[in-house]
């Protein structure tokens, strides 16, 4: 049966201070961008919230999501499962396996109905019945089927799950598809990359328990709190790319002195992750600040958009990309940057010197 005790009691009786309480809340608030003052709210909401009963679902995936999971940091994976979450089922987590594993599965899902979360980390095999995924004799198809018709929302995590990720890519025998190409009429969020930030699983987690309704989502239905900008828009190497100054090899001068990564095919301006500003392993560094160029995987379709270490050109940018693919088009020529400015300058000035229409001139 589910707990009836609220988070709040949780937190008391484990001695937890309602300071520390607020100062969960104002990171957890300044991690999803929202403004200082939303961290009362959100632990008011936290106190009176239950323990929310969550089941995992792994399907076409290499376990990378629930790796990146476990590196949850504030408030860690064991805060997370003993006082925040009831992670009732998880096939990488859970002690238990077989019959006993299924059964509380279902007795999760009859005890929460309505009220529960499914997570999904993987695609889903569609091809010849779903038969090229099987867990206890059922099939993934199946298996989210009936584990989705009685919950509350569901979130997909990682870019397997949530746009179908490397299992999908071309030529994708197993037909596998995202989440959200299956499972309609409920609230779903997409957390991409490969693997997802635990800064983004966690925090989603807590926007629902605290208010009790889906974070802003943008048009791909992934919270804009992580990804509402893009790599580049964060990047501490961007001076170097307004200046026209790229590392060309991985071992020359420019690589040496942190120049723009851009010829080496970093995927950043066409990327939207929050990778540049809550980076990886708790705060310590992220793959641009490590020396190897953004490759995109919080982005539909990236293991099919080209090499990992080409350029971006028009031929990799695809319509309707707006202010990011007029960066990554903007980057191809590099020092052009320049050139664009000079000429954004001259069109100024002609029409400064361009009477108005309808003002009156002299011969």
């Amino acid at each position: 049966m589910r707990d009836p005790r609220t988070l709040g009691e949780l937190m008391r009786e484990r001695g937890v201070s309602r300071r520390a309480f607020l100062q969960f809340a104002g990171a957890m608030c300044s991690a999803m961008a929202l403004p200082a003052e939303a961290a009362g709210p959100m632990a008011e909401g936290l106190a009176r919230a239950r323990r929310q009963s969550v089941i995992w679902l792994s399907f076409q995936e290499c376990t990378g999501c629930t790796e990146s999971f476990t590196r949850s940091f504030s408030p860690s994976l064991e805060d997370l499962i003993f006082d925040f979450i009831s992670l009732d089922y998880h096939h990488t987590l859970q002690s238990v396996s077989g019959e006993a594993a299924e059964a509380a599965r279902r007795q999760a899902m009859k005890d929460n109905a309505g009220q529960y979360i499914v997570v999904v980390d993987g695609s889903v095999p569609t091809a010849a019945e779903g038969v090229y995924s099987v867990i206890a004799g059922q099939t993934n198809l199946a298996m989210l089927a009936e584990t989705v018709e009685h919950a509350a929302a569901v979130v997909a995590v990682g870019t397997c799950a949530a746009f179908g990720g490397l299992p999908e890519a071309h030529p994708n025998p197993t037909g596998a598809v995202a989440i959200d190409a299956l499972v309609k009429g409920k609230p779903l969020i997409n957390i991409p990359g490969c693997p997802p930030m635990p800064q983004a699983m966690v925090g989603t987690l807590t926007h629902i328990l605290s208010f009790g309704q889906l974070p802003e989502l943008d048009a791909l239905k992934r919270p804009r709190a992580f990804f509402g900008e893009t790599i580049h828009d964060r990047c501490y190497r961007r001076p170097f790319y307004e200046r026209g100054l790229f590392a060309h090899s991985f071992d020359d001068e420019g690589a040496r002195q942190g120049w723009c990564l851009f010829e080496l095919g970093c995927k950043g301006p066409v990327t939207y992750n929050a990778c540049a500003s809550q980076k990886w392993n708790g705060g310590v560094s992220f793959p641009i600040q490590s020396g190897h160029g953004c490759i995109g995987c919080s982005e539909p379709g990236f293991w099919d958009r080209g090499g990992l270490y080409q350029p971006l050109s028009a031929a990799t940018l695809r319509p309707g990309q707006g202010r990011a693919a007029w960066l990554g088009g903007a980057a191809v020529a590099g020092a052009t940057l320049g050139a664009g400015a000079a000429a954004l300058a001259r069109q100024r000035q002609n029409a400064t010197e361009t009477p108005a229409a309808g003002a009156a001139t002299t011969d």
